[in-house]
């Protein structure tokens, strides 16, 4: 198993299924940067923990953690039974943008998409370094699942974009026309690859992202797919709000397109937290020089829409906000054969994302 050289997913006959479509089990990332997550990493473990078993109620959950924080995470979950923790290093706790996307075929195939990955930017904005480590865990992840697997030749993460698994990517210009990531290929030529890699046919260019600083703005805060021809978007109606603007470029792209079978898409609105999450005043993390700081006061991209959709459920990002229970039922009403949990997660926000970053899905194969 390992490379496959010379063709590409959609060529081979492989596509990457929706999320809202079985999956086999989650992976994920402990987190432990002690120059991105305060009081070392300690609260966000705790946040970490409490998403990866609202998940291990619906399906199982694969925990990587380094060599030094084996024993931490293993006695996080020693009673949980369907979370695994397996021993693997990495540079920081984001595996939605690290990890393979994985691709199926009609006849039970399996393989994955390894992006090349510069930490959001590299030299130009990336938020750290080095990033060597988080480069090499899509092909470790799929050394030791057995499975092939495509090394792509442009730069990007996995909550760059989201697929219907019926031909139909979304994505921000924002993010993947950023000058730290392919500056030498056109918007056309970015958008021809994403098709040949995950097996689609057209993308729906959204112009923003609500993250700029972060991660130039993934797609995956601002709208999904919740099944073929429906989106959920963010929806800002406050003109004050640092999220309106993007909101309602989203929204207005999205009400005007269609998906690669021409079908007009329905979209789900979903409201925004009543009150902008910022970092607290007593945040502090260390300084290594290797990381961008994080200063009390700033802006996080705090949206309901970073949810992750599991076998049975879906598990959505939660604030202690008045919109909380608002954005649930908004959500629910979207997936009624779905049971709505809500996790708080703050620690991971002040970390610079949600629970859909902190996520990936490996898809159920269905055998010919």
């Amino acid at each position: 198993m390992g490379f496959i050289r010379n063709s590409l997913p959609g060529r081979d006959g492989y596509r990457m299924p929706g999320e809202f479509e079985p999956q086999d089990r989650i992976w994920m990332i402990w987190p432990e940067r002690p120059d991105n997550w305060r009081e070392h990493a300690l609260p966000a473990q705790k946040a970490y923990a409490d998403v990866a078993r609202a998940i291990a109620a619906f399906e199982p959950v694969c925990m990587l953690a380094s060599p030094d924080q084996m024993e931490r995470a293993e006695n996080a979950f020693l009673n949980v039974p369907d979370v695994e923790v397996i021993e693997m290093s990495s540079d920081d706790a984001w595996i939605r943008d690290t990890g393979p996307s994985f691709v199926v075929n009609d006849k039970g195939g399996l393989r994955a998409c390894d992006w090349r990955f510069n930490a959001y930017g590299g030299d130009v904005d990336g938020l750290y370094q080095p990033w060597d480590q988080d480069d090499a865990l899509a092909g470790k992840i799929c050394d030791m699942l057995g499975i092939d697997r495509y090394r792509a030749d442009f730069i990007l993460e996995g909550g760059s974009f989201h697929t219907d698994g019926e031909g139909t990517i979304l994505t921000t210009e924002m993010c993947l026309l950023s000058q730290g990531r392919n500056p030498g290929l056109t918007k056309e030529q970015i958008g021809q690859r994403l098709c040949a890699y995950l097996g689609a046919e057209k993308v729906i260019w959204i112009p923003d992202g609500i993250d700029p600083e972060e991660t130039n703005g993934h797609v995956d805060d601002v709208a999904c797919f919740v099944r073929p021809g429906e989106v959920a978007c963010i929806r800002e109606e406050n003109p004050d709000s640092p999220f309106y603007q993007a909101s309602q470029k989203a929204l207005r792209v999205l009400e005007q397109s269609r998906n690669a079978r021409g079908r007009k898409l329905k979209v789900h609105p979903v409201c925004c937290p009543k009150y902008p999450v910022r970092l607290p005043e007593d945040y502090e993390v260390e300084s290594s020089g290797h990381a961008i700081p994080r200063n009390p006061g700033e802006l996080c991209a705090a949206s309901y829409l970073n949810f992750l959709i599991v076998n049975g459920g879906v598990i959505v990002p939660q604030y202690d906000d008045p919109n909380d229970e608002v954005a649930l039922r908004q959500i629910a009403a979207m997936f009624p054969d779905r049971q709505t949990v809500g996790v708080r997660t703050r620690e991971i926000v002040y970390g610079g994302g949600n629970i859909h970053c902190i996520t990936q899905q490996q898809p159920r194969v269905c055998h010919a």
